[in-house]
């Protein structure tokens, strides 16, 4: 549910008072938060960093294809998070850290062309590319119908929610994880347009940080649920019904 706001009636207005200040610009860079001019150096610096790696990689259209696909996925689930409930208990902020870390760290290697790592592992053809593109849709088309259905439960951090509820609609019947399934699609998606083997790296990577989330996160899970949450875990799978 949205927050009350109240109307603003001109009358209650004292023209004496100073209007209130703005809210000031933040950036948070890991445990290090940048307000006001300090902010806009940090965003000015890596607007800076992300031009000279597009010029240094010169990225080719299918690269760029792909790139956009994930600059709307992160737009989508910027605005999808400000609808999440506060949560009641998460892990710590240096757990955070580590997922973070692997997250980012694998999302750079998929794009990034390291030396040594630019041999291909698939042909390259126009084919192979639409394929993987159609890879990354399906994934970002999961990742929104499963938070959809997760609505308020959503945290990006391993956290009880307020409320929190066992869903189990949607994909949620299937699998138990289908946002991090939907990562493996985008990502290899990616990894199918770019052919080389930097993209396998940062496969690689995200699955250590998602292997590592699911424990926990299902260990926090188990707490909270107790024999529900075993109950629906027996039924279901982690992320590939048939698989895992």
């Amino acid at each position: 549910m949205l927050p009350e706001v109240e109307p603003y009636v001109a009358d209650q207005v004292d023209p004496t008072e100073n209007p209130p200040a703005r809210p000031a610009l933040t950036v948070r860079l890991g445990p290090v938060s940048l307000t006001g001019t300090g902010a806009v150096a940090a965003l000015v610096c890596l607007v800076g960093l992300l031009a000279w790696l597009l010029v240094w990689m010169r990225p080719s259209g299918r690269m760029l294809l792909t790139g956009g696909l994930w600059f709307a996925f992160v737009v989508y689930w910027s605005a999808a998070a400000k609808n999440a409930a506060p949560a009641e208990s998460g892990e710590s902020p240096a757990s955070r850290a580590v997922h973070t870390r692997l997250l980012n760290a694998s999302l750079l290697l998929l794009f990034l062309p390291l030396p040594g790592l630019r041999g291909r592992f698939l042909p390259d053809g126009a084919l192979i590319v639409a394929c993987g593109l159609t890879l990354q849709l399906l994934g970002f088309a999961l990742a929104a119908w499963a938070r959809r259905h997760l609505g308020r439960n959503w945290s990006g951090a391993i956290a009880i929610a307020a409320g929190h509820d066992l869903v189990r609609s949607g994909p949620y019947r299937l699998v138990r994880h289908p946002i991090y399934s939907a990562m493996f699609a985008m990502f290899g998606g990616t990894a199918v347009v770019s052919g080389e083997l930097h993209a396998l790296l940062a496969i690689t990577l995200l699955a250590i940080a998602y292997w590592r989330k699911i424990r926990l996160e299902e260990r926090a899970l188990g707490a909270r649920f107790g024999a529900a949450y075993e109950d629906y875990r027996r039924a279901t799978w982690a992320l590939i019904p048939g698989l895992f």
